[in-house]
């Protein structure tokens, strides 16, 4: 088995990286922050940061076939703990709105800092997409 790099054409072009590593039917989700088609994090803050950065994880599972009910794993990168805390409903809401009732064994890891300075939080994963619903992008 040959692993497939996975990148969505919606999301920015990767240089170095893939945005995900289809694995049989394992897909391996490369860490997303807040970044937008302009290549800049989404300003607002966490709740809007963890928006974007979890759409992205989505955007890049759901090119191959998955849906977030195929994930099985979700680490999550934290540059302030307590201000996710904070906003913990606020950012419940907006996981409902974007995967449904869907609650993957996950783990949240506070960090110094991550890749763009401005990124409050970085998200990863890892899914697995049943045969019969497995795509290979284009």
């Amino acid at each position: 088995m040959t692993p497939i790099a996975v990148n969505p054409g919606a999301l920015p072009t990767p240089r170095g990286y893939s945005h995900g590593t289809l694995a049989g039917n394992t897909l391996h989700l490369g860490g997303q922050t807040a970044l937008d088609a302009d290549m800049k994090i989404v300003p607002g803050g966490i709740v809007e940061q963890f928006r974007q950065a979890f759409g992205n994880v989505l955007t890049t599972l759901r090119e191959v076939g998955g849906e977030p009910r195929d994930l099985v794993s979700v680490t999550i990168y934290l540059t302030d703990i307590p201000d996710y805390q904070a906003h913990g409903k606020e950012i419940g809401a907006v996981w409902r709105e974007l995967a449904g009732p869907v609650y993957p064994a996950m783990a949240g890891i506070g960090c110094v800092a991550l890749w763009q300075p401005e990124a409050m939080i970085e998200i990863l994963g890892v899914a697995v997409i049943p045969a019969t619903r497995l795509t290979l992008a284009p």
